[in-house]
């Protein structure tokens, strides 16, 4: 199992970091996305950015939260 790092920095979620994501998800299974302080510091405005993140990848990915941490899981077969 391959663990991706990448961080988000203080322009937050754009279309490149999509892009970026979606790439790391080519090779690995996991990301783990270090959520810089010149982003947010704030736990509710990190878990609305998960779920925003989630709605953009597609229904095969699940997220959680663990502190300014947010690890993105591929899953082999898409849920329902």
């Amino acid at each position: 199992m391959t663990i991706s790092h990448v961080q988000l920095g203080k322009n937050k979620i754009t279309e490149r970091f999509l892009e970026t994501l979606k790439g790391h998800f080519k090779n690995h299974e996991n990301v783990k996305i270090s959520v810089l302080k010149s982003c947010c510091r704030d736990k509710t405005e990190l878990k609305e950015m998960a779920e925003k993140l989630l709605e953009s990848l597609g229904k095969n990915y699940t997220s959680k939260t663990v502190g300014y941490a947010i690890a993105i899981k591929k899953w082999r077969r898409i849920m329902r």
